[in-house]
């Protein structure tokens, strides 16, 4: 199975950071083929809503920035998994730019899996990230394979570590 992970903070060495690596590691062990790409070290603008995509464009988006290299990961891809630090009550603006620009192609081809990784240094402040990514799951028509969260506390633990095998394992 292929799976691309698209890490969304720019704290090279942050928590999200760390479990998206966890996974990355997790996966491969597991004999798949993973991609992990921190998308907040890439130039990705966000959708400008001006239907290129769905006219002239033929599902291609007229933006022609880093979103370029994802369109055909993401179009190869069995699973996808989001992890982002939540700053705000929902994903970080450097993964949403990405899940935002998929709207050209409507859903990627192939996602049949979708997990989420999110850190945050307060308890309680999920619910919208959450909320917002089972939104996604069901428009898409994937699998929900779970969800790790990772407080302050629970942060680069073996216990975080353990969770994020596990949800692995439902690829």
């Amino acid at each position: 199975m292929k799976v691309l992970i698209l890490q969304g903070s720019p704290r090279a060495n942050g928590s999200t950071a760390w479990m998206a690596e966890q996974c990355k590691k997790a996966a491969e062990a597991a004999g798949h083929d993973v991609t992990l790409v921190n998308v907040a070290r890439k130039k990705i603008a966000g959708c400008l809503a001006c239907e290129y995509c769905h006219g002239k464009g033929n599902g291609a988006c007229i933006q022609k920035d880093d979103m370029q290299e994802l369109y055909p990961l993401m179009a190869e891809a069995d699973a996808l998994v989001l992890a982002a630090p939540i700053y705000y009550f929902t994903l970080a603006a450097q993964l949403q730019a990405p899940i935002q620009r998929m709207y050209c192609v409507n859903k990627p081809a192939k996602v049949q899996k979708m997990a989420l990784l999110m850190s945050s240094y307060s308890p309680g402040v999920y619910t919208g990230a959450m909320a917002e990514y089972h939104d996604i799951c069901n428009y898409w028509g994937v699998e929900d394979c779970g969800i790790v969260t990772a407080k302050n506390d629970e942060q680069k633990t073996d216990e975080t570590r353990q969770k994020i095998a596990d949800l692995v394992a439902k690829f």
